[in-house]
């Protein structure tokens, strides 16, 4: 049965505040981790799919930074009732154009079962910043389901609370009558915490995203 707005709503705030409590780290349309610095640094974030003709589902990640050291935790991102756990290399640099990139590598397991090599990656120069992370994940029952997954973003941000622009997402995780999904988002600051939201495929059975981000 399809859930409502409400008790998905309900879900997101119970991951956000759960990982508060241990401390968890970056969403996925962050930059990748700082390797500055010998403290670490946190996020949790959750992002609730609002699906035209499908169950909607939340997909929650932790990540954890310190120095060059990335580690991250998904759920329900790669396919349905499956997780994954990542361990990755930060790197960065640039003064007027900034750079951040960071090669991962992670385990699979769940319904979905394999091995992926991935990045997840930022550039920036002035109020225009440029994030994408993918995957091409080895699936361990065969070549047949292996898929390169992928999340870009294009943002401008006419305040340092507010960024506008366009995303795309490339999935498995559940059915589309498109390969490459595209919309649009805006996302707000406040604090430590960030409100996004996405419309892709605005104009064919839209699927609406809507993410909460905590950093520590």
């Amino acid at each position: 049965m399809k859930r409502a707005l409400p008790g998905l709503l309900a879900m997101l705030a119970l991951v956000l505040a759960g990982p508060a409590v241990a401390q968890p780290t970056a969403p996925p349309a962050a930059p990748a981790g700082r390797t500055g610095g010998d403290g670490w640094s946190f996020s949790a974030s959750a992002y609730a799919y609002f699906l035209p003709d499908a169950d909607d589902f939340l997909v929650p990640i932790v990540t954890a930074d310190r120095g060059r050291l990335h580690l991250e935790a998904r759920y329900q991102y790669e396919a349905m009732d499956s997780g994954s756990v990542w361990a990755g290399a930060n790197f960065s640099g640039g003064t007027k154009l900034e750079w951040e990139v960071t090669p991962i590598l992670g385990l699979v397991f769940g319904d979905l079962d394999g091995i992926a090599p991935g990045y997840k990656g930022s550039l920036g120069w002035k109020s225009l910043q440029l994030y994408s992370e993918g995957e091409y994940v080895f699936d361990f029952a065969g070549s047949e389901g292996d898929f390169f997954y992928n999340w870009s973003e294009l943002t401008v941000a006419p305040a340092e609370w507010v960024r506008l622009g366009i995303a795309t997402q490339r999935t498995r995780a559940y059915e589309s009558d498109r390969d490459l999904q595209r919309g649009l988002m805006a996302g707000f600051t406040f604090g430590a915490a960030t409100a996004t939201a996405y419309v892709m495929n605005p104009d064919d059975d839209p699927t609406v995203i809507v993410s909460l981000a905590v950093e520590f």
